[in-house]
């Protein structure tokens, strides 16, 4: 049980998530705050008698390593575990993620209801954007039958085993501060309509604006900056500088779990990264390393035209308060 659950009567919401070996899959989702229980189990096979490691590792059972993640819906949103869950495997890949290969390592979301289905579905059309193709099976729930004991919590019971998530990735799971669920992406009409044209040429065909050209780059005031399309918090005047390179610069974003980043090979011979919003998969600018005029020699270089500056004295206000405790984090 997640330490950040106290015992107490919650009702929980249940998600099947299969996402290569399910060792790393339940450690990413265990330390997700409002995760209460994870238990490793082998989903969507044949038949039960299958329905044991030794079979299922032939791949000729239909079953998928899977985590049933319990959560609690009052802390943690299903969009921020499933953002979480794209976030540490390539949806691309067929009958693999990691050195992990073979049928029982098929990506996969399993639902048990249609409210679970509905947000299934909007988290998996705004993935589908960032990738060419999408192999991930997306299905209601057939079986689910538990593993072995030995396979529970084996990370824990063995923190330096196998495992195919990276330690970065989970640590940014656990650190996850801005859920999800609280920002959705509108439809592509509204979109349409709640931009300026330049707006939607920068967020939705990755346009650039000119350099020098909007008045964020010079912006001193205290405050965050969101998305234009979805409103989701994305960087912090504290991470702020003024950068000669002409276009809005952060040395990082206020979530690491907001943001994803992209190769981008649209010029020729010369290999970028992309950066783009979570829930809105807002074209937001680049990300460039070893920049002298960076605090971490990280810059974020982002198009004013992908933001929305909000002052610190409106913060409360727009619905971000609970993001102000940013601003006296080593006050008195």
């Amino acid at each position: 049980m997640n330490a950040d659950i106290k015992e107490k009567e919650v009702k929980l919401n249940t998600i099947y998530l299969a996402g290569g070996c399910f060792w790393g899959m339940e450690r990413l989702t265990q330390v997700i705050k409002g995760v209460v229980t994870t238990t490793c189990g082998y989903a969507n096979g044949k038949s039960e008698n299958l329905a044991n490691y030794q079979d299922v590792c032939t791949g000729k059972t239909g079953f998928k390593e899977t985590v049933k993640v319990d959560y609690d819906p009052s802390v943690v949103s299903l969009h921020t575990l499933l953002f979480a869950f794209f976030k540490v495997i390539d949806p691309t890949l067929i009958d693999r993620q990691g050195n992990d290969i073979g049928p029982q390592y098929q990506s996969g979301i399993y639902y048990v209801d249609e409210a679970s289905k509905a947000i299934v579905d909007d988290v998996v059309a705004v993935e589908k954007k960032r990738v060419r193709k999408f192999n991930v099976e997306i299905q209601p729930l057939i079986n689910f039958y538990e593993a072995e004991q030995y396979h529970q919590d084996y990370l824990l019971k063995n923190p330096k085993g196998y495992c195919h998530i990276n330690l970065k990735e989970i640590q940014e799971a656990a650190n996850i501060l801005i859920d999800a669920g609280r920002y959705q992406r509108p439809n592509e009409e509204m979109i349409k309509q709640k931009l300026t044209q330049q707006q939607f040429h920068i967020t939705q065909d990755k346009k650039t604006e000119p350099p020098f050209s909007s008045a964020y780059h010079s912006e001193k005031g205290q405050g965050i900056y969101v998305d234009i399309v979805t409103g989701e918090p994305l960087f912090s005047s504290l991470d702020k500088y003024i950068s000669s390179c002409g276009w809005p610069s952060f040395s990082k974003p206020i979530d690491p779990n907001v943001i994803n980043e992209v190769d981008d090979n649209s010029l020729f011979l010369q290999k970028r990264t992309e950066v783009l919003s979570r829930t809105g998969n807002s074209h937001l600018g680049h990300v460039f390393d070893n920049d002298p005029e960076s605090p971490n020699g990280i810059r974020y270089c982002i198009n004013g035209g992908a933001l929305r500056f909000i002052p610190i004295d409106q913060m409360d206000e727009e619905g971000y308060g609970y993001l102000l405790s940013l601003f006296n984090e080593g006050k008195e």
